[in-house]
Parts: structure tokens; sequence; C-alpha cells
């Protein structure tokens, strides 16, 4: 079963994930819930009849009611920059203490924090909230930002802050002969398309660090039909990769059989369309078996085809990958 996202940019990585690094720096007001909870990754949480010594406890940044003028923000330092396609304004759980309207600035800080006379710019003007909710807005923006400044007015409860991007790297600076994951989130790799994502979302495989659980992967429903399941990698740029690892943590009795990696340079064209092409692209790790619950280092195996930008992992006949690393060298004079 593929994934309905609720909005386009829900693919790209969210640069406001705490297991980023991306935390808060600053609040004007916190009294009933900490600002850094509203980056947690994890879904928000109801606890019925759960209060602390300021009040209800809520799972989301929360300020009190405001009794003079002004209106109350947040400065997020980002654990890596990146450029914004989208945000989503979470007020779930927040019913009467919602903020009526919200906007986001944004900065960019080549070294440290913001200060005080720093030029921030609004990439999303003010705009209306309602309780309980989603708030989804793309954002077209290619520019780098470090840190965010989350304004509610005038005060009120936010559940969750996700800020969907790009990672922003300088590959100008690139070595000619450092080793890395050209597909890391952290390193401008993405996830474009898959066939089911049931269980867990593509975009986990290329998360930083290892999987915490099987939730934290990506996982398939089983398959009562022929065939096999797959999922579509863009790299962070062009590149030729060198070794590939393949991790089944987590995943014991619902680990793939076995997987084989296609890959292509890819020019021109959408992302819509790549589906239909990846079936073409040459054969970059011919099939493997898998075991469960560990990583698999494949080096030997890996086809030289040359700088490539995409790879497809096909998984025999189903279920569960929680990482997918592909380490090379940056391809030099390729975007």
């Amino acid at each position: 079963m593929k994934r309905t996202y609720a909005a386009p940019f829900e693919k790209y990585l969210n640069l406001a994930d705490a297991r980023l690094g991306t935390r808060v720096i600053s609040v004007t007001d916190d009294w009933f819930a900490a600002a850094d909870r509203m980056l947690q990754p994890h879904e928000p949480e109801w606890k019925e009849g759960v209060y602390d010594d300021n009040g209800k406890w809520m799972d989301g940044w929360e300020s009190r009611r405001k009794r003079f003028e002004g209106y109350d923000h947040a400065v997020i330092r980002l654990g890596v920059p990146g450029s914004i396609k989208g945000v989503d304004i979470d007020t779930r759980w927040f019913t009467g203490n919602y903020p009526p309207s919200a906007s986001l600035e944004a900065c960019f800080c080549a070294e440290g924090d913001p200060a005080a006379d720093a030029a921030w710019t609004e990439v999303l003007p003010a705009i209306e909230m309602q309780g309980n909710s989603h708030h989804y807005h793309a954002i077209a923006d290619d520019r780098p930002w470090t840190h965010l400044r989350l304004n509610i007015y005038p005060d009120g409860g936010v559940a969750r802050l996700r800020v969907y991007g790009i990672p922003h790297r300088d590959w100008s600076a690139q070595a000619d002969d450092e080793v890395l994951d050209l597909a890391a989130a952290l390193n401008g790799g993405r996830a474009l398309a898959c066939n089911d994502e049931h269980y867990g979302r593509m975009s986990n495989i290329l998360n930083p660090g290892r999987a915490a659980s099987m939730a934290d992967g990506w996982e398939t429903a089983r398959r009562r039909t022929p065939g096999n399941d797959w999922v579509i990698v863009a790299l962070g740029h062009a590149g030729i990769v060198e070794e590939i690892l393949v991790d089944t943590l987590h995943f014991k009795g619902n680990y793939p059989d076995s997987c084989q990696i296609q890959g292509a340079y890819v020019r021109g064209g959408t992302d819509g369309q790549i589906e239909t092409q990846s079936l073409f692209w040459k054969e970059l790790l011919p099939p493997q078996k898998l075991q469960m619950h560990q990583e698999h280092s494949f080096r030997e195996q890996v086809r030289d085809l040359g700088p490539i930008t995409h790879v497809r992992l096909n998984i025999f006949p189903d279920g569960g990958v929680s990482r997918l690393r592909l380490f090379g060298k940056v391809a030099r004079g390729q975007a």
C-alpha cells in the first residue's frame, strides 16, 4: 500500500527533527509545555488527567495566556542547514489554547547563533490557525537557512513544527578523495518513490545513525502477489559508489530474503516519471541474500557504473530495511 501524503513536500527531510540535533535556543515563554517538545519525531500524545505544577501536561510548546501587548516566539537552531520546501504547524490536542495565527522567519549564520540585530527573512507570512489541526504550507525558496523563528500571535500551543526541505552542503569544498554516504539525508539524499510503505516511511532508510526500532525503518506489507517491493533514492550529489551497506536492524521475522540495487545517471525529467524509467537501469549490486537484524556490507560485489545520481533498491519479495548507505566519492563536474 502506498502511503498517502497530505502534502507533496512531506517526502523531503524534516529539518526540524530533534534527532538531527535541531533544538530551541530561546523562547519568550513556555510556561505550560517546553518548546523543544514540538521538535520530537513521534506523533503528539494526549495524556488524560495528567497535570504538573504549572497546569495540564501537553505534548508540544505552550505559553501562558498573554495579559499584555506583543506575541510569543521561539528561535530554533537547525541540526543541519537547509532550504525549505514546506512546513506543517500542527496544533493537535490544542483545542481551546491554540494560537489564532502564526508566521515563520529564517536567517543564515555562517557561525554561531543570530545576534540581537540579526536580519530575519519572512518565509511564511502570518497564517490563520485552527485547533487540533495540521497547517500545511508549501514554500518555494532555495536559499539555505540555519535558524528559524516561529511566531505565534499572541500566545498558545503548537504540538509539532515540521519543516521539510533539503540539507545544504558546500560540495565545492568536498575533497576529491573523501568517501562519504552519497545517499544520506544529511547530504541531501532523498527517497522519491516506492511501491509500498505500509508500516514505515521510505525516507527512514536515509536517516542518520542506526534505527531506534522497526518504526524507524522502511517496511512493506506482506506480499500476496507475484513480484517484489522497491524504493527509488536520489543521491545528494552525483558520485561513484564503491561500497553499499544494507541494514536490517530490528527486522527479525520480517526482513527481506534478498536485495538487488540498480543505478543510473538521470538527466532531466521529473520525480513523477522516474518509476517507469528505473525498470531499465543497470545493475549496481547483483542479488544478495540478507539476514535478520544485521548490517550487510558489500564492496567486491558492487559494479562500476561510473557516476550515478539515482538508485533503485529492490527487496525480494517484501519486508523491512532500516538503513541504506551508499559510500563513494563525488563525481567532479557533475551536478
